[in-house]
């Protein structure tokens, strides 16, 4: 078969492959947890049978559809080398600016972003047309486009220096690019993760120091107790977006502050968001942030090697079919992006173990720092499945492949054993 033609079958193949794997999860019925009626940690102890059934209808139909997006996405990035459209971005930034690298990158780099977001836009929406009518999202149409708009604003502004840096390193050092790219990727993501919490998330919502006085003197208290130096509590408007509920640490030095979701403090009582709030403490306390900081770029670091093996060989042998000029063209891109994405779909099984291990060690601090307020903690995590339509108990290929947090079934279960440790003392 000539190679002109492989990338038709490729297609099929992986969109096959895609399909297979959502139609398989939304048809799982087995379960991470054995659990009785009776048990809090059966989801009949705290929803009715038809508020179970939506959940888990709404859970599956979620998870097939990452299966489906993920192989659709690998398609696009097939589909805007096979089409050329790839060498014609290429060709138009360098007619545009023929003596400024910088310029070439930011005009491919625009009609890229472009294409690929216009071509996931069906999808995109279907997932958001999913979430209005099962009730999780409140978000109008003008509402989300905006959002996709500003999303689209920020991506694109924040991957030009990204892709500039790379494709100059590239061209300086064929073979040794993956260190040097991810030596000037530390920065970047240091950067990245100061400012997030005090520029970036921002332009999303409206962030301001947490109205309820009385609750914001319990979780500074909270955290004093933990050592945890600030004074930083903010609540953020999600509910004009989303009936979900969150919490969270982030940020680092002067940017780190506490945040509640206005779902959160509007459905949990004051207990139950201390708990919540001494579980994200306990992140912060174990430097979990900084755990998984380093964790990242371990394995950003093998990434990029393992890219820099594959990626050459990927360009030589469908290159000429592609209308690439070598491994430097910039045209080249979404090669580097799709083996990049493949290999990191590989290793996420991996890292989610590693951030379910965080979780599992934070819930356990803020049971300790509440003075072993197991319960509060168990019904937060009931309203948090049955308020989120999030599956308690979901198949353990589901966990496996997409968790970053234990089931909330399995959370419930080890609160209850650490209440009969507590009890056995």
């Amino acid at each position: 078969m000539k190679r002109a033609y492989l990338t038709l079958p490729l297609c099929f193949l992986i969109l096959l492959a895609s399909l297979w794997t959502a139609h398989y999860v939304y048809n799982d019925a087995s379960v991470v947890t054995p659990v009785v009626k009776g048990e809090q940690a059966h989801p009949l102890s705290f929803m009715s049978e038809a508020e179970y059934k939506r959940t888990v209808d709404f859970s599956r139909i979620k998870e097939a559809l990452y299966f489906a997006d993920l192989g659709f996405e690998w398609v696009i990035l097939l589909f805007v080398l096979a089409a050329g459209l790839s060498g014609r971005f290429r060709d138009t930034a360098v007619k545009l600016f023929k003596r400024s690298t910088f310029g070439q990158v930011t005009v491919y780099t625009v009609l890229f972003q472009l294409a690929t977001t216009l071509l996931e836009l069906p999808l995109a929406w279907y997932r958001h047309m999913i979430d209005v009518n099962y009730g999780v999202s409140n978000m109008t149409p003008s509402a989300w486009f905006s959002e996709l708009f500003l999303d689209f604003g920020i991506s694109t502004l924040m991957t030009i220096p990204v892709i500039w840096i790379a494709y100059l390193i590239v061209k300086k050092s064929p073979k040794r690019w993956w260190l040097w790219l991810w030596t000037a990727t530390v920065p970047l993501l240091l950067f990245l993760i100061v400012i997030q919490p005090v520029v970036l998330d921002p332009l999303y919502n409206d962030f301001k120091p947490l109205q309820d006085q009385q609750l914001k003197a319990q979780i500074i208290d909270l955290a004093h107790k933990a050592n945890i130096p600030s004074e930083n509590v903010y609540e953020v408007d999600m509910s004009k977006k989303t009936n979900a509920l969150n919490a969270y640490v982030n940020g680092i030095g002067p940017s780190a502050r506490i945040v509640l979701w206005d779902t959160t403090l509007n459905k949990l009582d004051d207990e139950e968001i201390l708990f919540i709030m001494g579980h994200e403490m306990g992140h912060y306390v174990m430097h979990h942030m900084l755990w998984g900081l380093a964790g990242s770029l371990v394995v950003m670091l093998a990434l990029f090697y393992l890219t820099s093996l594959l990626y050459p060989r990927v360009v030589r042998f469908m290159g000429g079919v592609w209308g690439l000029k070598g491994e430097h063209d910039l045209a080249a891109l979404p090669v580097a992006l799709l083996v990049l994405s493949l290999l990191s779909f590989l290793v996420g099984p991996a890292e989610n173990y590693m951030q379910r291990v965080h979780e599992q060690a934070s819930d356990r601090y803020a049971v300790e720092i509440t003075d072993g307020d197991v319960q509060s903690g168990i019904t937060s995590f009931q309203k948090l499945s049955r308020l989120s339509l999030s599956d308690p108990n979901p198949s353990p290929l589901v966990k496996i492949l997409l968790y970053s947090h234990p089931t909330l079934s399995e959370r419930i279960r080890d609160l209850e054993q650490m209440g009969k440790e507590q009890k056995a003392k």
